[in-house]
């Protein structure tokens, strides 16, 4: 499969970027200034991207708790996005959201979320919609091994083929639902056959590997487009920091993500092959680089640099106002 050029660079900046903003929040984290609870995605930047690169704006997303990288793939702000983590009022949601709940509807990306299985059925409303609209757009339901067992999954998965929505169900299974390993967890241990079981093709690939899941995310979704019903990606891969920050991973054999980093590294990966194939040079890779340090290194000074929500926005955008009625 022939990628152009162009796609490559993009893509290797949003990893590379994703990565970045996750290494900083966790450094940043540490000081005490980052509000809440935060979950990172790094180690599973080639699922995000590699999905992503397939979707337009009028397309929608719902991610979960770990959401920042998809956030980024989507094309969602990185300075507003590190605003709304410090919690700050000019953030992406005011800084009323924080990590777990950061969104930009804008964008499509209808929001990380601290319910474990709460954005299937989210994509299926605006799959729904997209099918009564005849819009060709799809959604994309991101979410993990955990909410994998989850009825609010599985009833998502009945209605998209009952009603053969748009819908792409991507599980990211990084092993671990926080601290119970995917292995033991879901009954069957075939995550694919469990999607056939509702009419629902699907396939498994190695989410380290950017052009398996771009490969098997354009076939989908060009189905999709073309109303064929819900598809299914099983996308395995690893994430390189706990559950949560402050997660000890006592649940983890010592070294295992020291060995993972070193040997099962995305980026890496994906370096190595574009250099090898020519496709891109190392130095334009190195330039791609520094352009996503000095970019996460002004989100955090100017997220540093601004306010916390006035208290007078402390009882706005609880509730949905429509045209016509008193806000």
């Amino acid at each position: 499969m022939q990628i152009e050029k162009e796609k490559l660079m993009r893509a290797y900046h949003d990893m590379c970027a994703i990565r970045e903003f996750e290494e900083r929040v966790h450094k940043e984290f540490a000081t005490g200034q980052i509000p809440g609870f935060v979950h990172l995605y790094a180690g599973e930047e080639a699922s995000a991207v590699g999905v992503c690169m397939q979707l337009e704006d009028g397309d929608h997303i719902a991610s979960t708790h770990r959401g920042h990288g998809h956030a980024i793939a989507k094309g969602c702000d990185i300075s507003a996005m590190m605003k709304e983590i410090f919690g700050r009022g000019n953030g992406l949601c005011k800084g009323k959201g924080g990590s777990m709940h950061i969104a930009d509807i804008g964008k499509g990306m209808l929001g990380a979320n601290g319910i474990v299985g709460g954005g299937p059925p989210l994509v299926c409303g605006a799959a729904l919609a997209a099918k009564v609209m005849r819009s060709k757009a799809v959604a994309v339901a991101f979410f993990g091994d955990g909410a994998f067992n989850q009825g609010t999954t599985l009833e998502s998965m009945n209605f998209a083929s009952v009603y053969q929505l748009p819908v792409l169900f991507v599980l990211e299974d990084n092993g671990y639902a926080e601290s119970t390993a995917s292995t033991w967890s879901i009954g069957g241990h075939n995550p694919v056959r469990r999607a056939e079981g509702f009419g629902i093709p699907g396939v498994r690939i190695d989410g380290h590997d950017f052009f398996a899941v771009y490969r098997a995310a354009q076939e989908a979704v060009a189905r999709l487009r073309a109303g064929g019903g819900p598809e299914f990606i099983h996308i395995e891969f690893t994430r390189y920091f706990g559950h949560f920050e402050g997660d000890q991973m006592t649940y983890r054999p010592p070294g295992e993500v020291r060995e993972e980093r070193n040997f099962l590294d995305c980026l890496k990966f994906l370096r190595a092959r574009l250099i090898s194939s020519g496709q891109v040079d190392a130095l334009t890779l190195d330039r791609i680089e520094a352009d996503v340090a000095r970019l996460i290194d002004v989100a955090v000074a100017e997220a540093r640099a601004s306010a916390p929500p006035e208290k007078a926005e402390l009882l706005t955008d609880v509730y949905k106002t429509y045209a016509g009625e008193p806000a």
